[in-house]
């Protein structure tokens, strides 16, 4: 039997495959543990420059794993808090999508629903095939929403709007998705992995300890006041500047040629 989640290091970055193509890459069996342990290893692995996550066949992920749910495959924890403590550890994915030291692509085939939406959600970016469709679906199943859905798409297209489709449950296509902001870019389809790769292998190359001040210092801009932002700018400027990275780029400024950056 295939692993659920299939592993793929490529030119400084790590490729994830969500590998459930059968049940459209739901998010059952031991593929969040395997995403979480693989995710923790990326945020402090130095080799790694970018991670990639992505679904096998059809789809991204069409979430939460709702044939199990209702053939009662899966039973229900002994208490809601035994539950809640359960899910809290599994959406530890959706925090390190989003706050590695590190850039993060979500790579969109097809439907990504649900808690699958929320993942592709809480990376750095989101490059989409033309057949790609999200929705938040969670009305449609009587739940509330989960892998920090809510905070990504408030902040993605502003609390109105993402009331809005949480309450509907709108299926956006790529159309819509790249006019809302949702996605960074759509591509067709044969391209997707090519275009995404692309994009992934140049991060991965990429001045690494500036990444991390990067994504520190969005989320000081996201989350805290304007003196805190700019706190953290002077803080990661100043650890940049005694890289091995920024005296490369001086020199390959001065010599005119691109930089080849060592992460350090």
């Amino acid at each position: 039997m295939e692993p659920e989640l299939l592993t793929e290091r490529l030119d400084g970055v790590l490729l994830l495959t969500m590998n459930r193509p059968d049940a459209l890459n739901a998010l059952g069996g031991t593929m969040m543990w395997d995403m979480l342990q693989a995710m923790q290893t990326a945020a402090t692995d130095p080799a790694i420059g970018c991670v990639v996550l992505t679904g096998a066949g059809r789809g991204f992920s069409a979430g939460g794993d709702m044939k199990a749910r209702a053939t009662g495959a899966k039973p229900p924890p002994a208490t809601p808090e035994q539950g809640a403590d359960e899910l809290r550890a599994r959406m530890e994915c959706s925090r390190l999508l989003h706050e590695m030291p590190k850039p993060t692509i979500a790579m969109v085939n097809g439907v990504a629903a649900g808690a699958g939406m929320s993942l592709a959600l809480a990376c750095d970016m989101r490059i989409a095939g033309e057949s790609a469709r999200m929705t938040t679906a969670f009305a449609k199943m009587g739940f509330s929403g989960d892998f920090g859905g809510h905070y990504f798409l408030a902040r993605l297209v502003g609390p109105a709007r993402a009331r809005e489709l949480y309450f509907t449950s709108e299926v956006l296509d790529a159309a819509k998705l790249e006019r809302l902001g949702l996605v960074n870019r759509v591509v067709p389809d044969a391209a997707l992995r090519e275009e995404t790769m692309v994009l992934a292998r140049q991060l991965g190359q990429g001045p690494r300890v500036a990444w991390r001040y990067m994504k520190r210092n969005m989320k000081a801009a996201e989350e805290g006041t304007l003196s805190e932002a700019l706190d953290a700018e002077a803080i990661g400027m100043m650890r940049c500047r005694d890289t091995e990275d920024h005296a490369e780029a001086l020199r390959a400024f001065m010599e005119k040629r691109p930089p080849v950056f060592s992460g350090r």
